[in-house]
C-alpha cells in the first residue's frame, strides 16, 4: 500500500471517531511513519521481536492542570509497516487494524492507560460481535 493510501486510512479512522471525542483534538497532531526507530520502541517498552503499531506522545487530557499550555501539540504516530505486516497485507484487515490503533492511541490522549484500554477494547469487540458499533 502506498504511503498516501495509508494516510487516507488513518484520516478516515480519525474522521470515523465520535464527534464528542474529536472535540478533544484541539492541540493534537496525527502523523504517519513507516516504522518506529528501535530506540523509541525500546523506550516505550516494546520487546525485541515486538512491533510498535502506534504511539501517543504528550500530556493526557486528564493530567492537565488549569495552568497547562501553551505547548506544542501532542502527537499520535501510526506506523505503516508493522500494521501491514500484522495484517498479512490484507487491505481489509489493514483498514480494521488502523482504526483499532487510532482508537487505542486516542484513548491514551484522553487519559486511559493500557490496562484500561484493553478492558474497553474487549467490550468494544464484544459489541461488534453482537452487531453493534
Amino acid at each position: 500500500m502506498s504511503p498516501a493510501e495509508f494516510e487516507t486510512l488513518v484520516a478516515e479512522a480519525v474522521d470515523g471517531l465520535p464527534e464528542r471525542i474529536r472535540r478533544e483534538f484541539e492541540n493534537l497532531a496525527f502523523c504517519v511513519e513507516n516504522k518506529a526507530r528501535r530506540a523509541k520502541a525500546r523506550e516505550v517498552g516494546v520487546r525485541v521481536g515486538g512491533a510498535l503499531l502506534g504511539l501517543y506522545e504528550g500530556v493526557p487530557l486528564l493530567e492537565r492542570g488549569a495552568g497547562y499550555g501553551p505547548f506544542p501539540p501532542d502527537k499520535i504516530t501510526i506506523f505503516q509497516a508493522p500494521i501491514e505486516e500484522e495484517a498479512g497485507g490484507n487491505p481489509a484487515r489493514i483498514r480494521e487494524l488502523v482504526a483499532e490503533v487510532v482508537w487505542h492511541e486516542v484513548g491514551h490522549h484522553l487519559g486511559f492507560d493500557d490496562r484500561e484500554l484493553r478492558r474497553i477494547e474487549k467490550k468494544r469487540a464484544a459489541r461488534r460481535l453482537r452487531g453493534g458499533r
